[in-house]
């Protein structure tokens, strides 16, 4: 033993950080899954704000022309 310490110390030292790894990594995977959620719902957002105009526009031509 290392300066009279016993083994499964330095076991628990090292499972303590392999848990706090594990804990990073989900934190991060989750993180760019959220993201990537933001995203897509942003894209749904900014096409229905296209077809909004298409039909503002169509709607004022129709207008000009009668």
């Amino acid at each position: 033993m290392i300066l009279g310490v016993p083994w499964w110390v330095f076991v628990m030292i090292l499972l303590i950080f392999v848990s706090g790894y594990m804990a990073f990594r989900g934190m991060v995977a989750e993180r760019k899954m959220e993201q990537h959620f933001i995203e897509q719902e942003g894209e749904v957002y900014m096409e229905r704000l296209r077809k909004e105009r298409e039909l503002k526009g169509r709607g004022n031509q129709s207008n000009e022309i009668t």
